[in-house]
């Protein structure tokens, strides 16, 4: 007992003096701002694309549930109504494919992170990428590249004259009807290549005039290489029965009937708008279409363009976060909210010679000063129940709500980059977040489920871990929040049962208190200590197994 009085000493002494670096610290990562009460409360789904983790947490920033996939997102996630998670993943080992955004694969886990359903759709001329939507009839939508030759794409009427790439990589959208726990039918499909106009060649196909056929797009218009179109959202209107995509190289959004079947789609005619598989409606860049100059472009390099769903503020208008990249003025992000002009016949309004309205959004957000606010691409933004905007920052995996007004109430930054979570105090690396979603309190995939928190997911300085070596012992052993005021949550994992004790000392190395002593299962384990009898100051938890232990420092502030 002396010598293990005297080692902790040592370790305490050590501790305390390097102590003095954090005590002051600014927060990086986790939970920074929570005006709780303008942020709409409820829990924040998201998964790192770096990592195979996907993460749901509460307005404190607390963890709540993780699940884990063999495979990096690809790219987005989304919890379904009965506490699924569904997630597109990327695929590399015989997908041919490598462009960013890329996947190939659609994972399906439950609440307790058992995969229950999977598709995959890659092959060397397709692969799915970005985005997915989950259907009310429980079908999913996918967006998927597909290859065609050089000679195929100036068949159709591209200009491919000193081209510097081999080949062109058209978009589709499936519909795809799970089956089983792996596999699906492709109920449902739309090509773009289907819906084509040039008027560069009369003697190829799809020879038009481009201003007067906005319905159709034009084949050289686009970025000049194989990813010439670069679709990175989808979502479907279930009152309209219809799709919107966001494409990224012609910075415009589209909507097409989703009411057509699979052979209507491939064609002008039939569907409930009677146009077939042709654009019902696009905005963003009227010079995709040759009806607008550069002046009347409203979109730049624009991502998760989305219909704000019913009984939401806004409901039917279009949200859409606009990067900003090479914006006249300069490169900032804003989000836009827009109307769709819809007629009494529900048809959209485009009066001949001009470009589809709106000309201006209905509402939009940008930082003061504006350069604060910039990811060059990805990102997100959602709207709430309460009228407040959810926005990813994708770059900086920085999450953050806006109320109407334009005022932050709410602040989280993503602390998980390849390496897993940083410790508090760093600054993350490589933490970038396709987009979130945040579920209220109520939504039926969180019904009957245990949201108790589980702690932050980053991790706070725990001095010296005296035992590294075995993978049965001590981890995640952290506190939070902290410093703390008066009440702070302890946490750890064990691998297996266990015989622990769990104290907390002051700086002179006096016990302050048992936490407990006793045995333990495997788990996640989490102790709340009282520091109100006790003044400011930097205290330590130690926490023993047989002869290894594990040193934490506890930093109050009153």
């Amino acid at each position: 007992m002396k010598t293990y009085n005297i080692r902790l000493f040592l370790l305490l002494a050590l501790i305390f003096i390097e102590s003095a670096i954090i005590f002051g610290q600014t927060n990086t990562v986790g939970l920074l701002f929570n005006d709780s009460t303008n942020s709409f409360k409820g829990y924040t789904l998201f998964s790192p694309l770096k990592s195979k983790n996907t993460y749901l947490i509460n307005m404190d920033g607390m963890l709540i549930r993780s699940w884990t996939s063999g495979y990096t997102p690809g790219q987005s996630v989304m919890l379904l109504p009965d506490g699924s998670i569904l997630r597109p993943a990327t695929v590399t080992a015989g997908n041919p494919f490598v462009q960013g955004g890329v996947a190939g694969r659609v994972e399906k886990y439950d609440w307790n992170g058992n995969l229950t359903w999977s598709f995959n759709h890659y092959g060397t001329t397709y692969t799915t990428h970005h985005d997915i939507e989950y259907m009310p009839n429980g079908n999913i939508l996918c967006i998927a590249f597909e290859k065609k030759t050089l000679s195929e794409a100036a068949a159709a009427g591209r200009n491919i004259t000193g081209a510097n790439y081999t080949e062109v990589w058209s978009e589709k959208i499936i519909e795809v009807h799970p089956e089983g726990s792996s596999g699906g039918t492709i109920v449902w499909e739309w090509h773009i290549w289907d819906h084509l106009v040039q008027d560069y060649d009369p003697t190829k196909a799809n020879y038009g005039n481009v201003a007067l056929n906005p319905g159709l797009f034009d084949i050289n218009f686009g970025d000049k290489k194989a990813d010439w179109l670069h679709m990175n959202a989808i979502r479907y209107n279930p009152l309209r029965d219809e799709i919107m995509v966001s494409v990224h190289a012609t910075h415009e959004i589209l909507i097409i009937d989703h009411s057509t079947t699979t052979q209507q789609a491939a064609g002008h005619t039939g569907g409930n708008r009677g146009k077939g598989g042709d654009i019902l409606y696009r905005w963003g860049n009227p010079i995709a279409y040759k009806s607008g100059t550069a002046a009347d472009q409203k979109l730049f390099s624009q991502h998760d363009a989305r219909w704000i769903e019913s009984g939401y503020p806004g409901a039917g208008n279009i949200l859409i976060f606009n990067n900003g990249t090479n914006r006249p003025g300069g490169a900032y992000s804003s989000i836009e909210e827009i109307v769709p002009p819809i007629g009494p016949d529900s048809l959209y309004i485009k009066t001949s010679g001009s470009a589809f309205g709106p000309s201006a959004p209905v509402w939009s957000y940008a930082a003061q000063p504006s350069s604060s606010f910039y990811s060059v691409n990805i990102s997100g933004a959602t709207r709430m129940l309460n009228g407040n905007t959810l926005i990813c920052e994708g770059t900086s995996g920085r999450f953050f709500e806006v109320a109407p007004a334009g005022q932050t109430v709410w602040t989280y930054i993503n602390p998980v980059g390849p390496s897993g979570p940083v410790t508090q105090g760093q600054t993350p690396v490589e933490n970038i977040v396709f987009k979130i979603y945040r579920y209220a309190p109520d939504y039926s995939g969180l019904a009957g489920r245990d949201l108790t928190p589980l702690g932050p997911i980053e991790l706070y300085p725990s001095g010296i871990q005296v035992d590294e070596s075995s993978s049965d012992g001590f981890e995640h052993f952290q506190n939070y929040p902290n410093p703390f005021s008066r009440f702070t949550k302890i946490s750890f994992l064990l691998r297996r049962e266990e015989k622990v004790t769990l104290k907390v000392y002051n700086t002179l190395g006096q016990e302050c208190i048992t936490l407990y002593s006793g045995i333990l299962g495997s788990g996640t384990h989490s102790f709340d200590w009282d520091a109100g009898q006790f003044n400011s100051g930097i205290f330590f938890c130690s926490l023993q197994r047989g002869d290894k232990m594990s040193i934490m420092k506890l930093i109050c502030i009153k």
